[in-house]
């Protein structure tokens, strides 16, 4: 399924909403009709929460189906509105922005190459998935600049072919790019999804969504 929208009256939906395949958290202040769009189009529970006292936690949180990444600001009654027994680790380090840092879908996660190997090690123990270091196109916050899935990997349009191929590689789903919110690059920005469904920003053009349906195989 694949729906547009806003989010806190935006259409950057990656900055206030981060999700996998089971679960999304956004903001305790978000709309209650947009919560249950979110709901109904990806297929998950919600978790309403803030993170670090902000409402943009889909730039701050980084998840799969194996656990969540959050900045080290978050406190402990923030947390506490995650289901029990699911692992949750703290980027402890000046990076620390996981959303827009971290790259993930079930298979493998990409993070910016200016983190410790400490937190390579982190990442890998919560999330369960090979971590590797990198950019996509020059671009090191590699969260923000793609939507990764167990389908596919949709990023800036600036990734070469060589990238491409190699993100393929990594997520194991073949990979693309695209636009999103009336030619906006930053993709994670602009939308979050999983194999069951997309929630995208409000400004993004029907062209737009047909790639991103396609790179995502959301039909």
């Amino acid at each position: 399924m694949l729906r547009i929208g806003d989010i806190n009256g935006s259409p950057y939906i990656g900055v206030y909403c981060a999700a996998s395949e089971d679960l999304a958290v956004v903001a305790e202040t978000t709309d209650p009709k947009v919560v249950k769009e979110l709901a109904q189009t990806l297929g998950v529970g919600m978790v309403r929460t803030i993170i670090a006292g902000a409402t943009i936690v889909g730039s701050i949180v980084a998840m799969n189906s194996n656990g969540v990444i959050v900045t080290n600001f978050a406190e402990p009654h923030e947390l506490a509105r995650f289901p029990k027994g699911l692992r949750i680790t703290k980027m402890e380090e000046k990076f620390n922005a996981a959303g827009n840092n971290i790259l993930v879908n079930d298979r493998a996660a990409l993070v910016n190459p200016g983190v410790s190997d400490k937190t390579v090690k982190r990442l890998q123990d919560t999330l369960g998935v090979e971590v590797q270091r990198g950019s996509v196109a020059g671009i090191e916050t590699v969260g923000s600049v793609g939507i990764a899935t167990s389908k596919g990997v949709v990023c800036h349009p600036r990734t070469s072919e060589d990238e491409l191929k190699w993100l393929s590689e990594l997520f194991r789903v073949p990979a693309t790019v695209a636009t999103l919110n009336y030619g906006t690059p930053y993709l994670g920005a602009c939308a979050v999804a999983n194999s069951k469904g997309a929630y995208v920003g409000s400004k993004s053009t029907p062209i737009e969504l047909g790639r991103l349906d396609d790179g995502l195989s959301l039909f």
